[in-house]
């Protein structure tokens, strides 16, 4: 993402008071500008019309930077971090994003019901593996024709790089800002396996970027026209 288009959305964070918002801040400018992952995942759903749910938005900067991109599907974020939830709210109403809703929810307890696409976004590492399984299963069930499951998680491939993810996310749950530590990473073999059963087509692509972290971004489209 470009200097510029970092700095405004960034902007809709700017501290009023007090420490949460000057981090809010200083964090959205810094993933925009250093993370791959909202261009990927903008890549991934350019020219889907269907409604996206995203499952553990945080701050949802994933609307802003789909709006940014001159992508209008409606988005709807659910988390269970209700600070965040608060601030993506403010922050997407001083910016003016249409079609945007976020709701704090307990992803543990239960899911929103949906019919589209779905977001899960550096979220299942931090669900026990029972827990992966039925998210997994719920957002494909959610899936309609043409839809996507748009992923972007670590994965369990033995790598140094995974080595360094897990470390930093123990780290970020230790300082407070992720509520809850690594559980298990993903096997890709898994996922792939779980993919073709459900009829879905699926790829996996490296989203490092310029960083040392082991991020994919894997996404599994549901067959048919979304059109139709």
């Amino acid at each position: 993402m470009s200097a510029d288009q970092a700095r405004a959305i960034a902007g809709a964070f700017a501290p009023e008071r007090g420490f949460r918002q000057h981090w809010d801040y200083h964090y959205s400018l810094a993933k925009l500008r250093s993370d791959p992952l909202y261009p990927g995942v903008c890549a991934a759903l350019r020219g889907s019309t269907q409604p996206l749910l995203d499952l553990g938005c945080g701050l949802g900067l994933l609307a802003h930077a789909l709006r940014a991109d001159s992508i209008a599907l409606a988005y709807r974020g659910v988390d269970n971090d209700a600070g965040k939830i608060l601030g993506a709210t403010r922050a997407a109403g001083r910016r003016n994003l249409d079609d945007v809703v976020f709701e704090c929810l307990d992803l543990a307890a239960a899911l929103p019901r949906h019919h589209g696409s779905v977001a899960i976004l550096d979220v299942l590492q931090f669900l026990l593996p029972d827990a992966q399984q039925r998210t997994l299963d719920a957002a494909i069930a959610m899936l309609v024709p043409g839809a996507r499951l748009v992923i972007r998680t670590g994965l369990d491939d033995g790598s140094r790089r995974a080595r360094i993810t897990r470390g930093v996310d123990v780290f970020s749950r230790a300082i407070g800002w992720m509520n809850a530590g690594p559980c298990a990473y993903p096997d890709p073999d898994e996922l792939r396996r779980r993919f073709d059963a459900a009829g879905l087509s699926s790829s996996f692509t490296p989203l490092y970027g310029n960083t040392p972290f082991n991020n994919w971004l894997v996404v599994a489209t549901a067959p048919g026209d979304e059109t139709a």
